[in-house]
């Protein structure tokens, strides 16, 4: 599409994506709400982990994850080829750096399903690509409450992630944005204006300069 003059429009030039880290204690929502957001918008994608771990049934290459060797996983670490990297139940798990930059050159947006302290890892390797957003429960009843209903894990297993969940709420002021998951479709809604604002920033639409001198230059 043209501006009538047989040129780009400058709005639809390639601008700069950014890195979306959405957080939450277990059962709280971000992976519900994060998906859909996903869904809904063609130009955001969610990252794909590296992990040593063996694939489950079903599992695809490149789709959930990427299987790697603990020999291969750990060269990368010493290239510095993770945005972020961490050892979870004897495995370990990290975001590659190569994949996601070349999504935010190509003016894509890439959303981390991710935990406090990757999130801080990624944001500290790239302050400003990164948007820090975390989820609440309504209530620590309402989360319980939650976590029991999913029926999928003993009640051993719950107790852990109630546990772990404290320790992640109390990283909640390292975030951007913080949403109540009370309504789901408000969390949601509330989740889009913040991914559609960011996108906005002048930071992350370098085209902005010049259309603004020709603006003025009329």
């Amino acid at each position: 599409m043209t501006d009538g003059h047989d040129h780009p429009r400058p709005w639809e030039t390639t601008r700069r994506g950014m890195m979306l880290l959405v957080s939450s204690p277990s059962g709280a929502g971000k992976t519900s709400l994060s998906r859909r957001l996903v869904a809904d918008h063609s130009d955001l994608m969610l990252s794909i982990s590296c992990t040593t771990r063996a694939p489950r049934p079903g599992e695809e290459e490149g789709r959930e994850y990427y299987f790697v060797d603990r020999p291969t996983f750990d060269a990368m670490i010493e290239r510095g080829e993770f945005l972020e990297w961490a050892d979870v139940h004897d495995n370990r798990y990290g975001t590659p750096k190569a994949p996601v930059m070349a999504a935010l050159e190509a003016g894509k947006d890439v959303l981390f399903d991710i935990d406090w302290q990757g999130a801080k890892q990624v944001a500290d390797n790239a302050p400003d690509d990164s948007v820090r957003v975390f989820i609440l429960p309504p209530s620590w009843e309402d989360l319980s409450r939650r976590l029991h209903a999913r029926a999928q894990d003993s009640e051993e297993v719950i107790q852990k992630r109630l546990l772990k969940g404290k320790d992640e709420i109390e990283h909640w002021r390292l975030y951007d944005y913080v949403i109540v998951n009370k309504n789901f479709d408000r969390a949601y809604a509330d989740l889009g204006h913040i991914y559609r604002s960011e996108r906005m920033k002048p930071g992350r639409n370098p085209w902005l300069p010049d259309f603004v001198e020709a603006l003025l230059a009329e």
